[in-house]
């Protein structure tokens, strides 16, 4: 079966065409960062207009390779989570094309895609597992009982990951988005003078909270402003120790609770080489099989939304042509494939 995937849910347009036969995939991705970096973060209007322009010639890029919309057999999209207008324009295109071709559509939860993304690899995880998904909008402890079938373990009670690096960032004047270059300043030095707490690992239990970390950095810039570059390395140092440590500490934890000697990473921040080299020790440690995607399957991508709907297309799930996007929704809701 090929299935064409749809992913929209925020400032990426990717479209991708799986093969469930070969593995083969097909994929076009258009990042918006040069249109929001103005603003200094994602303008959720100029996001939904910008999916409308692109998400189309992508898609017929890729048609042009496989032979046609005749080659696909099903259509698969993001439905959620996200911002809504986005999902909107990812979910109209993939609904219309299932009315027009009479073919089977499918809406994916976006986090699944991410948890899903590292099977996209040649060697795949082993059930059960436990996800860590860490992104710019989440930061999950998944207890992966089967394919479908999720326990959410811990969640950030505020800022995700991704949000902490990003808000860090800015409040260090570097430009939009911050989170990718506070982690190459960081590894630009070996050490720092400063050290932030590791929130809530003095205590039981897997949730996380990045806010406290945010203000923290924000004191040490006060401080010290104005900064120089040495600063700023410095406190990009100690902020990314932090939220790496706090990252392992919980994933431990996770694995002892469980049982489980398999830990998957997925998710933008999972591109992280300080949290890759901390994880794979970890591994080592605890005799724990490490699992991450390959760094193009990091970010959001079609690929990972064409991999998903497959699974659940190939056991016979599908979509009506009238059903909500999701701006919310849970992964403990999803029925096991």
């Amino acid at each position: 079966m090929k299935v064409l995937g749809i992913e929209s849910s925020c400032d990426e347009t990717g479209v991708a065409v799986y093969d469930s036969d070969s593995g083969q995939i097909w994929q076009r991705l258009y990042s918006q960062v040069e249109k929001h970096r103005e603003y200094g973060g994602v303008v959720p209007e100029l996001a939904s207009r910008d999916h409308v322009v692109k998400a189309a010639p992508l898609m017929g890029e890729i048609l042009d390779e496989i032979g046609g919309i005749d080659a696909v057999d099903a259509i698969a999209y993001t439905r959620g989570p996200g911002l809504i207008g986005a999902l909107m324009v990812g979910a109209n295109l993939a609904r219309g094309l299932a009315w027009a071709l009479d073919k089977p559509v499918l809406g994916v939860h976006h986090m699944e895609g991410h948890l899903l993304a590292p099977m996209l690899s040649a060697e795949q995880p082993e059930l059960p597992f436990v996800a860590l998904l860490v992104s710019g909008g989440h930061t999950l402890l998944v207890d992966v009982r089967a394919l479908g079938d999720y326990r959410i373990l811990g969640e950030s009670l505020d800022d995700a990951v991704g949000e902490a690096f990003d808000k860090t960032a800015k409040l260090m004047g570097l430009p939009y988005p911050g989170g990718p270059q506070l982690a190459a300043l960081a590894d630009s030095v070996a050490q720092s003078r400063f050290e932030f707490p590791r929130p809530m690992t003095n205590r039981p239990g897997l949730d996380f909270s990045f806010s406290g970390l945010k203000t923290a950095a924000l004191n040490i810039v006060r401080q010290h402003e104005p900064l120089d570059d040495k600063l700023r390395a410095e406190i990009a140092f100690a902020f990314q120790q932090a939220v790496v440590d706090t990252l392992r500490i919980k994933c431990k934890r996770a694995l002892d609770e469980t049982g489980y000697q398999s830990l998957v990473i997925a998710g933008g921040v999972g591109a992280n080489r300080r949290l890759r080299e901390v994880l794979e020790k970890l591994g080592k440690a605890q005799n724990t099989r490490i699992y991450f995607p390959a760094l193009e399957y990091c970010t959001d991508n079609g690929a990972m939304i064409a991999y998903a709907g497959a699974l659940r297309l190939l056991r016979g799930q599908t979509d009506d042509l009238a059903g909500d996007v999701l701006a919310r929704w849970s992964l403990e809701s999803l029925i096991p494939i």
